[in-house]
């Protein structure tokens, strides 16, 4: 009975460490997207097309390098960051409408 107390005691502050590093995400995504935002706005006055293949590819290559230094799945990050990519990009292309 005992360890079963301990394990939820375990699991509990596991579930809050994730509660918290989940609220970072989406505050470190909606302060990204505030950013890519602004370079959107940025594009559409000066008539800048609303992806940059280099800049992608350079930022993917970067996240997949950082992802290995912190054991992290690489193919998940850079699926996840062109998955952003990709949203901000659709968002760019809204501006320039």
């Amino acid at each position: 009975m005992t360890e079963t107390l301990l394990a939820q005691d375990i699991l509990k502050e596991h579930r809050k460490s994730i509660d918290r590093l989940d609220a970072i995400l989406v505050y470190t995504l909606a302060e990204r997207f505030k950013h890519t935002q602004a370079v959107g706005l940025l594009k559409a006055e000066h008539s800048l097309p609303p992806s940059d293949p280099t800049r992608e590819a350079s930022q993917i290559e970067r996240l997949e390098d950082l992802a290995k230094r912190a054991n992290l799945d690489p193919v998940f990050a850079k699926e996840f960051l062109n998955f952003v990519i990709a949203e901000v990009i659709n968002h760019h292309k809204k501006y320039q409408e």
